[in-house]
Parts: structure tokens; C-alpha cells; sequence
């Protein structure tokens, strides 16, 4: 297996800078690719606009010796992923992510160059699409994509920013409750719920849960929901 994946739950932590918590997870996964340019994929930045979004992340990947170039400045979108040395998709709306990535004939591509070898990063949305479809998403369906179809990267659904969290004063469907549906219409597909400050790793054909002392939660059909730690083996999740 020559995939190289990077998946974050999340950008931020409450009072820490963006990217600030993963920002050494990132810099030592493109040392050991031997990466110094990346292409940023910007379309979940719905809000802020793509200029701002990659000026943002630019910012932080300078600091670690990274020069991150924009795919929407780019003349020749196709030709810029099978050119880049390494990819990585910013977080915000899945769906819009999802939109662009079809409208422009980029998802297969991406998905084409990551399952050589290229290595592929991602954080909320851009973990997201890495999985086989985008119904995991906590996100708005701002948008209608022309397929839920993602990247199938890793053969399991990835649900960033997991939380069990319950408050008492919310009356709606908790986050078990709406992935709870999910495996009753998908009773054979895994579903990684990654909590923040951690991320998932895919290198030399080792799945890992990296990052802070933290645990996933793993669902599937009928089974109990089950919690895995960092030191546990979760290489079934790829079979």
C-alpha cells in the first residue's frame, strides 16, 4: 500500500493558535516525505474566500519551512495535482469542498495521485473526503455536489471533530444519535468518529491514531461502539 495520508479532526484548539497543535505533526510528516512545496486545496473556505484561506495557511506553513501555493491561482487545475509533491485540503464545508473538487474534475484526480504515493493531508473537511463518501460530515449541505462520492483513500467513513459530548438543555440528536443512522443505512461501513487534537496516519501500510492523549470512537451495523487509544492497533479499519 504506497498511500502517505495525514487526516486531522480539527484546525483549532479553544486559545491556541490555528494549526498550532498539529503544526509539528505536519512538519515531521513532510520531512519524512521529503516535501518542501504543497498544493493547498482551498474550496471549503466558504466564509472567508480563497485568497484569505490560503494567505492563512500560508502563514503557518512558512513558519515550518513549507512553501504552500494555492490550486485556484493555478491555470491548469489537473496538471497542478499531478505536477504537486504534496496535497493538503483545508477544513470548512464539505459540501462545497465536495462541489468543487466534482465541478472541477479533481476529485478521481487527487484521489489517483494520493493512492500512488503523493502524500495527502487534510483537516475536517479535507479528512473527510478521504474516506469513501462525504455522509459523515457534520457540515450544512450548503451546496448540492454533483456526487457524495469522495476519495476512498481509506476504505472507512471518517467523522471529524467526534464528540459524545451531551448537554442536558438540547433536546436534538446527539452526534452517536445521527451516526447512529448512518450504520443502520450502512450496516457493513466502519465509521472512525476522530475526536479534536487527533488525527489519523497512514505510512507504509500502518494505520495509526496520532496526536494528544485522546480516544476514537469506531462504529459499525450492529456491533457496540467501541473506543480505541493511541497505542492500539486499528489496521482492521483498512481491511
Amino acid at each position: 500500500m504506497k498511500r502517505n495520508l495525514l487526516l486531522i479532526s480539527n484546525s483549532t484548539n479553544p486559545g491556541e493558535a490555528y494549526l498550532g497543535w498539529c503544526q509539528d505533526m505536519i512538519k515531521d510528516f513532510c520531512l519524512r516525505h521529503n516535501v518542501k512545496d504543497v498544493l493547498f486545496i482551498p474550496y471549503a473556505g466558504v466564509s472567508m474566500g480563497y485568497d484569505v484561506y490560503e494567505q492563512k495557511v500560508q502563514k503557518v506553513f512558512n513558519t515550518l519551512g513549507l512553501n504552500l501555493y494555492s490550486i485556484h491561482k493555478e491555470n491548469n487545475p489537473i496538471e497542478a495535482v499531478k505536477n504537486a509533491k504534496c496535497i493538503a485540503v483545508g477544513g470548512g464545508n464539505t459540501f462545497h469542498l465536495a462541489y468543487e473538487l466534482h465541478r472541477n474534475n479533481l476529485m478521481e484526480e487527487i484521489a489517483t495521485v494520493a493512492k500512488e504515493g503523493l502524500p495527502y493531508m487534510g483537516w475536517s473537511a479535507g479528512s473527510n473526503i478521504a474516506g469513501p463518501t462525504l455522509k459523515t460530515t457534520n457540515d450544512m449541505p450548503i451546496i448540492e455536489p454533483k456526487s457524495f462520492n469522495c476519495m476512498n483513500l481509506v476504505p472507512f467513513q471518517i467523522n471529524p471533530h467526534y464528540t459524545d459530548f451531551f448537554d442536558p438543555k438540547h433536546g436534538g440528536e446527539t452526534r452517536d444519535d445521527r451516526l447512529g443512522e448512518f450504520i443502520k443505512i450502512e450496516p457493513n461501513v466502519w465509521v472512525a468518529g476522530i475526536r479534536e487534537a487527533t488525527a489519523l496516519s497512514l505510512e507504509k501500510g500502518n494505520l495509526k491514531l496520532i496526536g494528544r492523549n485522546n480516544k476514537m470512537k469506531v462504529l459499525k451495523g450492529d456491533r457496540e461502539a467501541k473506543e480505541y487509544t493511541l497505542n492500539d492497533d486499528i489496521n482492521f479499519l483498512m481491511q
